[in-house]
């Protein structure tokens, strides 16, 4: 079945950004991986710069070429002040990390989904690599309160 099997069938969840990558490469990664559904957790997914990856279309590209399902989920994003703090190097990435961990906690987001859910999905985010994203934390945070998750960034 691919690089995605578990012998013990834990669940596996998945991390991609899409900056820095054609849609060929995109798709295909999500098709390599079985995804079966993309969780999209940015703030803004309407954005021009998001290309491809724009609300309408992208749920309309996973279903039509990778039979993907598509959620928008931004109670899971960051909010629009600690996102610019950063940006404006106003905060630091462990300041960020705190802070977005605490959203994470106020906003019990581990009630609001479950494993099932999340076993062969793929967290969403613009950011080319996972590790200053919020995509890392969250798949962190979902492992430490949901059970025990194999985290993939792809």
């Amino acid at each position: 079945m691919g690089q995605n099997t578990n012998p013990d069938n834990r669940c596996t969840l998945h991390t991609i950004g899409f900056a820095k990558k054609s849609a060929r490469e995109f798709f295909s990664m999500l098709t390599e991986h079985g995804i079966k559904t993309l969780i999209d957790v940015r703030l803004n997914n309407v954005s021009q710069l998001a290309g491809f990856t724009k609300k309408k279309d992208l749920e309309y590209f996973l279903e039509k070429i990778c039979g993907i399902n598509y959620y928008h989920r931004p109670e899971f994003a960051p909010t629009k002040e600690i996102l610019d703090a950063y940006k404006k190097k106003e905060i630091t990435w462990p300041e960020y990390e705190s802070k977005y961990n605490s959203i994470l906690s106020e906003r019990h987001v581990a009630t609001q989904i479950t494993t099932d859910k999340l076993n062969m999905a793929c967290l969403l985010c613009s950011e080319p690599t996972a590790e200053k994203c919020h995509r890392r934390l969250l798949a962190e945070y979902f492992k430490d309160h949901c059970g025990d998750i194999i985290i993939r960034h792809i």
